[in-house]
């Protein structure tokens, strides 16, 4: 147990950095996407174009913070927040490195599935309040995406939850001292990257915003920080997603030389720039080939997977 005033540092420490994290990947995404299209990125304001994400937010704070008339002010308001809020809750049950976490939840597994599926409400929200047909119909693809790769998401972890006997993520950090569950669970790690990339609405499954259907989808009419808090969601997704792929396959904190939390921050970067990488590679799939993706593919390699491993469990215990 920690003491109060360290508990307090560690809460707030996480939360800097998440968000310090969800604005230095925007510079990030500019960069490697100009390095990988052969194009300049930020290159002007300040060394490297580092101060470009500071002359963004400058602009985005100062633009006229708009709600339609048409619209329920009320919950037009309060939809970023649910959006966002999950998110970062999520980061509370994730243990970084030995004795660094807000919260040690013995079902912190359990826990992040729950807040993934909440951010759905925040989206369904935006789409309803802002009473535009392209918001609505963005917000309907996104629920029923988000929906859909949800239990492919569940699925594809129970077989890391079997190995490692928890759904406490510091225990199943623990069990791979000797092998990293990317080996075994291969199938089941390619699964939930794919859900995860579903989750957050990233390129090329960003069909809830596609601009050449929906101008922007769920969040077309927001404007100023509203719509910088959907930004930032989709970043702190990112991060998320790519911390729990380290932990939950690649062993989290655990390697040799360097201190533990630079290998988990090591890992979670590649997986980001993974993200990234997406982004500049594929176009978008139509929606019906992503549902269908979904239902006809995921599900039937996250149930095999599951049965496979549940045997090999049975068999060598």
């Amino acid at each position: 147990m920690h003491s109060a005033p360290a508990s307090l540092a560690i809460v707030f420490g996480v939360i800097i950095v998440a968000l310090s994290i969800a604005s230095g990947l925007i510079w990030l995404e500019r960069r490697l996407l100009a390095v990988w299209q052969d194009r300049y990125g930020p290159n002007r304001v300040g060394p490297f174009g580092l101060l470009q994400v500071l002359a963004d937010m400058i602009k985005i704070i100062t633009k006229e913070d708009w709600v339609p008339p048409f619209a329920d002010a009320a919950v037009f308001v309060l939809a970023p927040v649910a959006i966002l809020v999950p998110v970062l809750l999520t980061f509370a049950v994730i243990t970084y490195a030995p004795g660094i976490a807000v919260a040690d939840l013995n079902i912190g597994l359990l826990f992040f599935l729950a807040m993934s599926s909440l951010t759905v409400y925040g989206v369904v929200l935006a789409g309803w309040a802002s009473d535009s047909k392209y918001s609505l119909l963005g917000s309907m693809r996104a629920a029923a995406q988000m929906l859909s790769y949800e239990v492919f998401m569940s699925l594809s972890l129970m077989g890391v939850v079997m190995l490692a006997g928890s759904f406490d993520l510091k225990t199943i950090v623990d069990s791979q001292k000797d092998l990293w569950y990317i080996v075994p669970q291969l199938p089941g790690m390619l699964i939930f990257l794919m859900a995860g990339i579903a989750e957050t609405r990233r390129l090329p499954f960003d069909l809830p915003e596609a601009e050449g259907e929906l101008v922007a989808g769920f969040h077309s009419e927001y404007s100023g920080m509203k719509f910088a808090l959907f930004f930032v969601e989709e970043y702190l997704g990112i991060t998320l997603i790519s911390i729990l792929i380290a932990v939950l396959f690649l062993g989290g904190w655990q390697g040799p030389l360097l201190p533990p939390l630079l290998w988990l921050a090591l890992k979670t970067l590649l997986f980001i720039c993974f993200f990234i990488l997406l982004r500049a590679t594929f176009p978008r799939p139509r929606y019906d080939q992503l549902m269908s993706f979904g239902w006809k593919v995921m599900l039937p390699l996250s149930l095999l997977n599951l049965v496979i491993t549940g045997g090999i469990v049975l068999a060598t215990r």
